[in-house]
């Protein structure tokens, strides 16, 4: 039988934060609440050019570099083919992270605009989803409530086309060890303790870009 705790994990792992909404439950944790799940989803001790209790490959954890010449402080790009993501800085450099980004032709090159940024968010699956496999979803159909084993783990940032919501989100993940891989339903994935550090640093209007398979924007060595 198919515990929720299973459930929660077999759905988190499989189809991601490309179907999370901000119109869910009716509670919101309160900030001792995320305080101690922050405390939770980091390592003691976290250096973050260091820690690494996930297991990733050394190259995937934060690093400043150069950025290319032109690049706009403030926004992000995503290369799809390195796993990589640069939140552009001032004077020309960029602090790059490493990223799942979504399974086979689920992944959505484009240019978004960041109009909201949670942190310990909802998840709930879209109304396709649900309509495709009701009896799977019934128990979360209303969505779930923040925390550390959340699909958008410990925080968010939501991606727009003007002013639709695309349901892609930038986003921590439960699934640490799916960096670096081809993971999501169209969301690009982080470290959840990664995520924590960006997430200030990023200010609503910022453009992200995303790259294709075909694209780089490997920065100058």
């Amino acid at each position: 039988m198919l515990t929720r705790r299973h459930f929660i994990q077999t759905t988190t792992a499989l189809f991601s934060a490309s179907i999370s909404s901000p119109l869910l439950a009716d509670t919101w944790p309160t900030d001792a609440q995320k305080a101690g799940w922050d405390a939770q989803v980091t390592p003691p001790g976290y250096d973050p050019a260091t820690s690494n209790p996930w297991g990733l490959h050394p190259r995937f954890l934060p690093k400043r570099v150069l950025a290319k010449d032109g690049l706009v402080p403030g926004d992000i790009h995503v290369d799809a083919v390195a796993r990589y993501l640069y939140h552009i800085e001032e004077g020309g450099t960029a602090m790059r992270y490493g990223v799942a980004i979504a399974r086979g032709k689920l992944y959505e090159p484009g240019t978004y605009t960041i109009k909201r940024k949670v942190r310990w968010p909802h998840w709930q699956p879209t109304q396709n989803m649900i309509d495709r496999d009701p009896e799977l979803y019934a128990d979360i159909a209303d969505g779930m409530e923040p925390g550390p084993e959340n699909a958008l783990g410990s925080r968010a940032l939501y991606l727009f086309v003007g002013d639709r919501d695309t349901y892609l989100r930038i986003h921590g993940t439960p699934y640490p060890r799916s960096i670096g891989g081809r993971a999501s339903s169209g969301c690009v994935r982080m470290v959840m303790a990664h995520i924590n550090d960006l997430y200030p640093n990023v200010e609503i209007g910022s453009t992200a870009f995303l790259y294709s398979a075909e694209d780089s924007v490997t920065p100058r060595s």
